[in-house]
């Protein structure tokens, strides 16, 4: 899964998320990418394997809340691995507290600090790894804030002097969702974080005290 002699587009990290700068040809090329689930990384790498680049995973996600549930996410991905034959490097670190106080008092702003913890450790594991960049599978859902992704994406990466890989996953999602029901991987319901989690259970008593 190398890049031999194959132009692709990367947003880079002093660029604006509205105008790609193209990363001229190299070869060997390998990106780190952060995985924030065993379904959201399927379409992704697919997407990559099919351009040549060779990939590594990295599982860095503290906002993942309960522990039951950080367990199962973590436990699919490993499934995953063995099944695909991949390369992840772990931070298995259930960082509850940690996000808690990045996020207390500006839970309005939770998905900035949400999506900065996790690039920003992505950005200086691909740089101590000696990698050519990094990317995140968060790209791929239609559910995230996609311009905010790459908006932190693109800051740690100038921050930490490494490419940031801003490809628009989003057209795979459908597909995505299936290879994963075929995989029969475990598929969550909500994004991860405590708050999240309490907005699907308000929608739903929303919802039965509309009928």
């Amino acid at each position: 899964m190398r890049l031999q002699r194959c132009c692709y587009q990367a947003f880079t990290a002093h660029m604006s998320p509205s105008h790609p700068a193209p990363i001229h040809c190299q070869v060997n090329m390998k990106l780190l990418m952060h995985i924030c689930c065993s379904n959201c990384c399927l379409y992704p790498l697919r997407t990559l394997s099919a351009k040549n680049i060779s990939v590594k995973g990295f599982w860095i996600n503290p906002n993942i809340h309960p522990y039951t549930e950080y367990r199962m996410r973590l436990d699919a991905l490993r499934i995953l691995e063995k099944e695909w034959g991949l390369d992840i490097e772990y931070d298995d670190q259930y960082g509850l507290k940690e996000f808690m106080r990045a996020v207390v008092h500006d839970e309005d702003n939770r998905c900035m600090h949400c999506y900065s913890m996790r690039l920003e450790q992505t950005a200086i594991a691909a740089k101590k790894m000696g990698l050519d960049g990094f990317t995140t599978s968060l790209l791929v859902s239609p559910y995230q804030k996609f311009d905010m992704i790459r908006e932190v994406g693109m800051m740690m990466g100038k921050r930490h002097s490494i490419p940031f890989y801003g490809e628009d996953y989003r057209p795979g999602w459908h597909e995505g969702v299936r290879m994963s029901k075929e995989l029969g991987l475990y598929r969550q319901k909500y994004c991860g974080c405590v708050y999240s989690e309490m907005e699907r259970y308000l929608r739903k008593v929303k919802k039965a005290g509309s009928r």
